[in-house]
């Protein structure tokens, strides 16, 4: 245990092995387990005699064991799909990983320094600074929350009652407080009996009372369910803007979305690879009179132009008075160029990316009324953001995502990002739709589960009943705010004492 606790050349091995092996608690596998064990054992580490240097190496290591590990599939969509060459491709997701690493780096440095001469404090330290940098993650640099603890959870874990509560970000408090606990009792061995026993009645009630909180219904059904198609073309990425295929695709919409009954239909992100203005308008007055047939409405994802100005939308093209919702939260590198005069040389000599350029719609859209429902939609990468999606809400009775996750071939990528999809269905107690090009297109519950699924990488139509669902979960009314101010109490109880003594000092 010495060897395996000291040796220097070992330890690092296995701190980079924990962050590895934490991806096991997001999708595909959702062994939610594997992820609290991993912070268990950097947490181990954290709680023996460490300095804070040496918590903040470790942290770096375990970081970019988790990032090189949850989000290799970047380098597909930079190098297979955006043609960076190969090297440039690899430094730029190693430059990723490494910078996502700072984050718990910067815990281990903060809950080692603080705590001070009180190992104890660091129960307390190392679940809110890893919560907190969870959520700093996710507005830094226009955020990038991915891997967030928290989802690891989601949806059969019990700590994921607590999300319609606290959020992914409150999840990922009670994650870091659970392992906490575990790595200070395997690192100091507590003698105290009484210790030992509140520390089980404390583990056991945070677990049952996750598992109760999961058989609370927040929000009530609304109407009947309303029936949705959701059209999945499968069009590789390689070929989606391609002039000489842009009729095809077209075409095969418009077969997929006639060959439908329902009342709601949905296309994928930018389905229609044409301005939404050079769309035929034959094929506008097709899917008017289908909608008009079905008694519902078709919602079509394309670009849309406006004064010079190129925006990512989701339009309802089946309504005689056609609507849009405009992308806000747009993929720095990816849909907009950040410092354009530093980093425009990046796509001039080695990116090659459509529609890098756009603009942001309001943040203040209203849901849709359609099909019956009031549909609050979001695109793409905005349903990681949860402090996003309930803008349209309690308003909203049903979350429909759409989505182009083909920029990162037959990675993980998909699945996780559904997986973050059914966080967002538990925070909001909404049925989510999720409407995508070549997967994972689904219908979630309030409760977070996948209650139909297309096959991946599959031309298909899923069609399902979706119930809409009207109130409000406590995470609706809040947001993050509760889960900010248990961190701040969390903090305060830390720092209070030691500015007492600060001030008996001085005086």
């Amino acid at each position: 245990m010495q060897l395996i606790t000291h040796n220097k050349y070992i330890k690092p091995l296995i701190i980079f092995l924990l962050g590895a092996v934490c991806v096991l608690g997001f999708a595909p596998f959702y062994f939610y387990a594997a992820s609290i064990l991993s912070l268990i054992g950097l947490f181990y580490y954290w709680h023996q005699d460490y300095s804070p240097k040496q918590a903040a190496i470790s942290g770096f290591v375990f970081g970019l064991g988790l990032f090189s590990t949850g989000i290799y599939w970047i380098y597909i969509s930079l190098h297979d799909f955006g043609n960076m060459p190969s090297l440039m491709a690899g430094l730029a997701t190693f430059l990723l990983c490494a910078f996502m690493a700072l984050f718990p780096a910067l815990t281990g440095w903060l809950s080692v320094k603080l705590s001070g001469t009180k190992p104890q404090h660091m129960l307390i330290t190392i679940p809110v600074f890893w919560a907190l940098a969870d959520w700093t993650r996710s507005w830094i640099f226009t955020g990038f929350p991915w891997l967030t603890i928290g989802y690891s959870q989601v949806p059969q874990s019990p700590l994921a009652g607590y999300m319609p509560i606290l959020g992914v970000y409150g999840v990922s408090l009670i994650t870091g407080l659970i392992a906490s606990l575990a790595g200070f009792w395997l690192a100091k061995r507590p003698s105290s009996h009484l210790w030992r026993r509140n520390t089980i009645v404390l583990l056991v009630l945070i677990l049952v009372s996750g598992n109760l909180l999961k058989l609370i219904e927040w929000t009530i059904p609304t109407s009947n369910p309303t029936s949705v198609a959701l059209l999945q073309g499968n069009i590789p990425q390689d070929l989606k803007w391609a002039p000489e295929t842009a009729e095809h695709i077209i075409n095969k919409y418009l077969q997929m979305a006639e060959a439908s009954q329902a009342k709601l239909i949905i296309m994928p992100e930018t389905a229609m690879p044409v301005i939404s203005s050079e769309l035929p308008a034959e094929l506008i007055l097709r899917l008017q009179r289908l909608a008009t047939q079905n008694q519902g409405a078709i919602l079509a994802g394309m670009i849309e132009r406006e004064n010079g100005e190129y925006f990512n939308s989701m339009l309802n093209i089946g309504s005689a008075n056609p609507e849009a919702y405009r992308k806000s939260h747009l993929v720095p590198f990816g849909e907009f160029i950040p410092l354009k005069i530093a980093f425009g040389w990046i796509y001039r000599d080695w990116l090659n990316m459509p529609l890098s350029d756009l603009s942001r719609g309001n943040i203040h859209q209203r849901p849709m009324n359609i099909a019956g429902e009031k549909v609050a939609i979001n695109i793409c990468y905005e349903d990681v953001f949860g402090e996003e999606i309930i803008r349209q809400l309690p308003e909203a009775t049903l979350l429909v995502n759409a989505s182009n996750d083909a920029w990162y071939g037959q990675s993980n990528a998909a699945h996780q990002h559904m997986q973050f999809s059914q966080a967002r269905a538990l925070e909001t107690g909404r049925t989510m739709l999720r409407a995508t090009n070549t997967g994972a297109t689904a219908m979630i519950d309030p409760h977070g589960n996948i209650l139909a699924q297309a096959p991946h990488f599959t031309e298909t139509t899923l069609n399902v009943m979706a119930q809409g669902y009207t109130g409000s979960t406590p995470y609706v009314r809040w947001g993050n705010w509760l889960f900010l101010v248990i961190c701040f109490i969390g903090i305060i109880f830390i720092s209070a004492p030691k500015l007492l003594v600060s001030r008996r000092k001085t005086k």
